[in-house]
């Protein structure tokens, strides 16, 4: 559990209609190929935390394509990084123009996760290589059902979960909750994952 300040501030933050397209200039990274740029995250949860944005407008509920794993490719082939994506709002993305990140992320659950030991609807598979990224992930969404949903990636493996609701409580739960890591914008929040059990809270917005 970690309280996370950057997340008050994006919730009090006045709304832009696009800021990942609109952006600020000092929030540029680097082009990634000629369809995607990166953005380093206004509103991080830890040091250099990337988002990976797509050029042209897509939703945020679009299945990922070869161009986007290309270029998320290209980036894990010299960030040996967590990547994750939130497949719309129910799956706790914030912003409406499709986007990936990647962060230097700790993922304390990856034993359950390699092990297919985690108490929930999911679907896992090693990665043989940055270039299986794409088939591996339409094999794994074609196992599960319908539904919003987070994908979590690293050079080695590949976790898929289907979502239910965004929010346990008043607790907005992302990828990264699956990864270990649950973010709370302050004690009252604290407490209630303290009191549920963090395993408690991530079932709580799966699926069976």
């Amino acid at each position: 559990m970690r309280a996370a300040s950057t997340m008050a501030a994006k919730a009090a933050a006045p709304p832009r209609a696009d800021p990942l397209g609109d952006y600020e200039p000092q929030l540029y990274v680097a082009d990634v190929g000629s369809a995607h740029y990166a953005l380093l995250n206004k509103y991080p949860v830890t040091e250099n935390h990337l988002l990976l944005v797509t050029r042209r407008f897509a939703p945020q509920e679009e299945l990922l394509d070869p161009v986007d794993f290309g270029a998320l490719g290209a980036l894990l082939a010299d960030l040996d990084w967590l990547a994750f994506y939130n497949a719309g709002r129910i799956a706790g993305a914030s912003q409406a123009r499709k986007h990936l990140q990647l962060a230097p992320a700790a993922v304390p659950l990856e034993p359950l996760i390699t092990r297919g030991a985690l108490p929930f609807r999911h679907a896992f598979a090693p990665l043989s290589g940055l270039d299986a990224m794409h088939r591996v992930y339409r094999e794994l969404i074609a196992n599960l059902p319908a539904a919003p949903y987070n994908l979590l990636a690293t050079r080695r493996w590949m976790l898929v979960v289907p979502r239910r609701q965004e929010r346990y409580e008043t607790i907005s739960v992302n990828a990264l909750g699956f990864a270990g890591s649950l973010y709370v914008r302050n004690n009252v929040e604290l407490e209630l994952v303290r009191r549920a059990g963090p395993m408690n809270v991530l079932r709580a917005v799966t699926l069976e």
